[in-house]
């Protein structure tokens, strides 16, 4: 008897295993990439990016998949770290390469996402970085698409603002002795310089793994600028920045074109980060769907905290996705994708009212190689942002 039981316990259990076995494999499914900084100085970009991802692809799947064209897929993101290396980036979009993925969200900065377009275009991938480079968006390349809003775009925005607004006459720039920032600065200055703005200061540079900021700062502090530009800072830089130039007396106005945490500023910097003015997640109470909102929450129930920021980042795996759907054809060619985007339109579901996702940066870059997102500008107060005003980018 006992044995007869054991066979039966046996069969049954193959049985249920064989069922959800079928269960989970209804839908084929279809993998998307990331490849981005998720550890180091510079990690809350790449978790902004991959966190979103996986929030949207765990949502598509519980809700039965996601169709494009006669086939419902189950949504799997393949994820790769690539420690804000370019080296390493080059084998995270080897590697989807190699999975047969076409379509990868990032790198997350300048070097990382110039140094995997070789790969992208022979390997026919196209990509969604969140790096400044017009020469990726323009022609002849064509397989990156930018995802979010250009510090040069943002820039004179912010300053525009910040001039009429503010009385901003004079500014004053520093950042970290890496391309990045370096090439953010530049941006910054000549937005600057054709606003009218007397540049006070845009030589002084600090290395990343700085922990003293005082004797940087002190000679940029001298100047007296209206606006400190933090250009490019990274997320564990800003608040140590910010901290350092108000202990040394600054009362001026501080500013950036890069993303940050509310956690980290709270916990880094706390009230001095306060005023604090930088680039936001692409929404904002007012403009929030329900769709948005119900991200939000689950993001929040997923990952036990939610960054600001993945407001922007939600919309890279969308626009694929969406275009996908309006061409069937470029699952696994790129080159149907490319053709899709001039004319593409779908609803924008994070977004009141009757939005589109579409593609922009014809001013730019001279075609369309950039989300159209909202340019949400944000200043930090009392551990959060609020918003201090929304544009939008051609």
């Amino acid at each position: 008897m006992k044995r007869r039981h054991f066979l039966g316990a046996s069969l049954l259990t193959a049985v249920l295993a064989t069922t959800t076995s079928i269960a989970l494999a209804e839908n084929p499914v279809l993998k998307i990439g990331f490849v981005g900084v998720t550890s180091g100085p510079a990690a809350a970009w790449g978790i902004s990016n991959q966190r979103s991802m996986e929030t949207r692809a765990e949502w598509i799947n519980e809700t039965g998949g996601y169709t494009i064209g006669d086939t419902t897929y189950d949504i799997e993101i393949v994820s790769f770290d690539d420690q804000k290396d370019p080296k390493r980036a080059i084998a995270g979009m080897e590697k989807m390469a190699q999975e047969g993925i076409h379509y990868v969200v990032g790198p997350n900065v300048d070097d990382g996402a110039a140094a995997v377009r070789p790969v992208a275009e022979a390997k026919g991938i196209m990509y969604f970085p969140y790096a400044f480079p017009k020469e990726l968006y323009t022609a002849p390349a064509s397989n990156a698409v930018l995802g979010m809003v250009a510090n040069y775009q943002s820039g004179p925005a912010i300053y525009k603002h910040l001039k009429e607004k503010e009385g901003v006459n004079t500014v004053a720039f520093i950042a970290a002795n890496e391309s990045d920032p370096l090439s953010q600065r530049d941006g910054g200055l000549a937005a600057a310089e054709a606003l009218g703005l007397e540049v006070v200061s845009d030589n002084v540079t600090y290395q990343v793994d700085t922990t003293d900021f005082t004797p940087v700062l002190t000679p940029v502090i001298r100047t007296q600028p209206d606006l400190l530009v933090l250009s490019g800072v990274s997320p564990a830089n800003a608040p140590q920045l910010i901290r350092s130039a108000r202990e040394l007396g600054f009362q001026g106005l501080i500013s950036t074109e890069t993303a940050q945490d509310a956690t980290v500023l709270r916990e880094g910097a706390g009230e001095l980060a306060n005023g604090f003015i930088s680039v936001g997640g692409a929404s904002t109470p007012e403009i929030a769907s329900d769709a948005m909102k119900e991200f939000v929450e689950r993001y929040t129930k997923m990952f036990g905290e939610y960054n600001d920021e993945s407001n922007t980042k939600v919309y890279a795996l969308e626009y694929i996705l969406e275009t996908l759907k309006a061409n069937p054809s470029a699952i696994d060619n790129v080159k149907e994708f490319q053709s899709t985007m001039d004319t593409f339109e779908a609803s924008n579901p994070y977004m009141k009212g009757d939005a589109k996702l579409r593609y922009v940066g014809t001013s730019s870059f001279g075609q369309k190689r950039q989300v159209a997102v909202p340019l949400v500008v944000n200043v930090y107060q009392d551990g959060e942002f609020k918003t201090l005003f929304v544009a939008e980018v051609d």
